[in-house]
């Protein structure tokens, strides 16, 4: 579990951050929550954008991204959503 502050500093590295996925109207699936477990072990941070004609919640979505990747919810602000997984063989970022 991240504290505030980590969430803070997550945040702030996020920002320059483009979306490496998008979530269309079919919603989360395997595929989609594979590729970003893989994705998320080499980069650590990412983000997620839920496309206009999705009609799922981005909380929903985030959440369901979240525990299907084994990864951290740092941020849902609008339809981005931001996720943190520290890697085992790529750690690039150190959290206060």
């Amino acid at each position: 579990m991240l504290t505030g502050k980590q969430k803070r500093h997550l945040r702030s590295l996020a920002h320059h951050l483009d979306p490496l996925f998008q979530v269309g109207k079919g919603g989360s699936n395997e595929h989609l929550i594979r590729h970003i477990s893989e994705a998320i072990e080499k980069r650590e941070l990412m983000k997620v954008s839920v496309l206009n004609n999705c009609l799922e919640d981005p909380r929903e979505i985030a959440q369901e991204l979240a525990e299907g990747a084994g990864a951290e919810l740092v941020q849902v602000i609008g339809k981005t959503i931001v996720l943190y997984k520290e890697s085992k063989d790529h750690k690039t970022i150190e959290l206060p």
